[in-house]
C-alpha cells in the first residue's frame, strides 16, 4: 500500500537507535526507541496479524494512523510518522507501525497498580476532566474509541491524560444524520463494554465510549479493576440484567464533588443508550469538580512523581488515604487563607501517618479491627504474612488458611481463626508483618 496520505516518508532504522521492547501481547509489539535526528525518544507500535478481524494487518494500521491524525490535540496521543523496517532486537520481516509519542510515565493503569488504590483527589478529577475532553474531542471529530478503559489512557511527563491506542477506533459512518452510528466491527475490553454490546447484532455507536468512560471513572475513582474476580460469561450475563461495579466501595463524603462524580458515572452507564450524557455534557460536570480542588494540583502530582521517582523515599511517613471531612469555604467560595495549607491537604487524599516503631500495639489493633473489610479485600501476599506471625497462628489453623484458594478466603480464615481472639499482640503482630509485606496498602488506609 503506497503511504501516499503522509506528505513525509516513512521513518526507517537509519534514523532510529536504542531499541527496547516496552510490552507485546495478541496485539503486536511495541518498542521505545531513540530518534536520530528528533533527538527525544518515540514509541513504535507493530501490529500483529490477524488482530484486527477481516481488516489486513497493513491497512488496520493505516486506519489506526489516520485515526491518531485526524484526533491530533493536547489530550489524545501524538501520531509523528509511519515505521517500515525491520526492528534490529528481533529477527523479522520487514513491518510497518506507527511512530508516536512515547509516554514514559506508563498508563493510569500502571499508576493504579503502582499506588495499589486511586492517585490523590485533586489527580483523579484532573484525569477524569482530561479524559472526558480528549473523547468529547474524538466525538467531534465524528470517531468512536471503542476500547477506552484505564490502560489506555497514557500519562505524560507531568501525569496529564492522553487517550491512546487506537486499533478500535472507527469512523462514525452516519454522526451527521441518524443516532445509528456504525463502525462494522466490534471490540472493545468486556468489562468496559456496554450491555447492549453483548447481544450478536450490536454495532457500536458513541454511546460505546460514554459507557465505557462511566466505568473508567469508577476504577479511577477507587483505584480497582472493576469485577476483578468475573470472567467474561459472568460479565456478559450480569451486565445485561443490570449489574455495574459496586457503588458501596465509594464514601461520596470524602471529597468536594464527588457526589458529583458517582452521578455521572451512574448516568453514563445507564442501560439505555440514549440516556448516557454527550461528553460535552460531562465536562460540566468535570470541570466543576477540578475547579475545587485546582489548589491542590501541582502539590498532589509532585508527591505522586516523588514517589514514581524513588519509589522507597519517605515510605514509612506519608499515605494518600481519604480524608474524613469535606473541603470547607467561605461565603464566597473561596478557600480562606487560614484554611488553604488544610485545604490542600484534604484536596490531596493525603494525611500524615504515625511511623510503625511509634505506634502502639492497641493503635495497631484497632486500625485491624477498623479495617477489616477492606484488609479481605486487598491483602494480596496473605501466606507471606501469616509466615511472620509464627506460633501466633496454630498449626490447624495454618493449614486451614493455606488451603483456602482466593487470598479473600485466607484472609477470612485469618481474623476468623487468630485476629478476633488474638489481642492487641497478636493484631499488632498483624500489623506489623502487613507493613512489612504490603506498605502500599497500609499507607493508602492511614496506618
Amino acid at each position: 500500500m503506497a503511504l501516499l496520505k503522509y506528505k513525509t516518508e516513512p521513518v526507517g532504522n537509519e534514523s532510529l537507535d536504542k531499541w527496547e521492547l516496552l510490552g507485546s501481547g495478541g496485539f503486536g509489539e511495541v518498542y521505545k526507541v531513540r530518534h536520530k535526528d528528533f533527538g527525544f525518544d518515540v514509541a513504535i507500535k507493530i501490529l500483529r496479524d490477524g488482530v484486527c478481524p477481516f481488516i489486513p494487518n497493513e491497512k488496520a494500521l493505516h486506519n489506526e494512523a489516520d485515526h491518531m491524525k485526524e484526533a491530533s490535540c493536547e489530550f489524545v496521543l501524538r501520531l509523528y510518522a509511519l515505521y517500515h523496517g525491520c526492528p534490529p532486537i528481533r529477527e523479522t520481516a520487514l513491518q510497518q507501525g506507527i511512530v508516536m509519542e512515547y509516554m514514559r510515565r506508563g498508563s493510569v493503569q500502571s499508576l493504579l497498580d503502582y499506588l495499589r488504590g486511586p492517585p490523590p483527589w485533586p489527580l483523579t478529577f484532573r484525569l477524569a476532566h482530561e479524559v472526558a475532553l480528549g473523547m468529547n474531542f474524538l466525538h467531534i471529530k465524528k470517531l468512536i474509541h471503542h476500547d477506552l478503559k484505564p490502560s489506555n489512557v497514557l500519562l505524560s511527563d507531568e501525569l496529564h491524560a492522553k487517550i491512546a491506542d487506537f486499533g478500535l477506533s472507527r469512523v462514525s459512518t452516519s454522526a451527521l444524520n441518524s443516532n445509528r452510528e456504525t463502525t462494522g466491527v466490534d471490540g472493545g475490553s468486556y468489562k468496559y463494554m456496554p450491555p447492549e454490546a453483548f447481544e450478536a447484532s450490536y454495532k457500536p455507536c458513541r454511546a460505546f465510549d460514554r459507557y465505557s468512560y462511566g466505568i473508567l471513572l469508577w476504577s479511577i475513582v477507587t483505584g480497582k479493576d472493576p469485577y476483578s474476580v468475573a470472567d467474561y460469561s459472568l460479565v456478559a450475563l450480569r451486565i445485561p440484567m443490570g449489574d455495574r461495579p459496586d457503588l458501596e466501595e465509594i464514601d461520596q463524603t470524602k471529597a468536594d464533588g464527588l457526589e458529583e462524580i458517582v452521578k455521572l458515572m451512574k448516568s453514563c452507564w445507564d442501560k439505555t443508550p440514549s440516556a448516557r450524557p454527550e461528553f460535552k455534557e460531562c465536562l460540566e460536570v468535570t470541570e466543576n469538580v477540578l475547579s475545587k480542588h485546582r489548589k491542590g494540583i501541582r502539590v498532589a502530582v509532585n508527591r505522586i512523581l516523588k514517589r514514581l521517582e524513588s519509589p522507597t523515599s519517605n515510605e514509612h511517613s506519608e499515605t494518600f488515604s481519604f480524608p474524613h471531612q469535606r473541603l470547607e469555604r467561605s461565603e464566597s467560595n473561596d478557600v480562606v487563607d487560614v484554611g488553604f495549607i488544610a485545604t490542600q491537604m484534604s484536596s490531596m487524599q493525603d494525611s500524615v501517618s504515625v511511623p510503625a516503631e511509634r505506634m502502639i500495639d492497641a493503635d495497631k489493633a484497632k486500625f485491624v479491627d477498623e479495617k477489616k473489610k477492606t484488609l479481605i479485600q486487598d491483602v494480596s501476599d496473605v501466606m507471606a504474612v501469616v509466615d511472620e506471625l509464627d506460633d501466633m497462628v496454630h498449626s490447624e489453623t495454618y493449614s486451614v488458611i493455606e488451603a483456602e484458594k482466593t487470598s479473600q478466603g485466607k484472609m477470612r480464615a485469618l481474623y476468623t481463626r487468630t485476629l478476633r481472639s488474638g489481642g492487641e499482640k497478636v493484631k499488632a503482630a498483624f500489623y506489623d508483618a502487613l507493613k512489612k509485606h504490603q506498605p502500599h496498602l497500609v499507607e493508602r488506609l492511614g496506618g
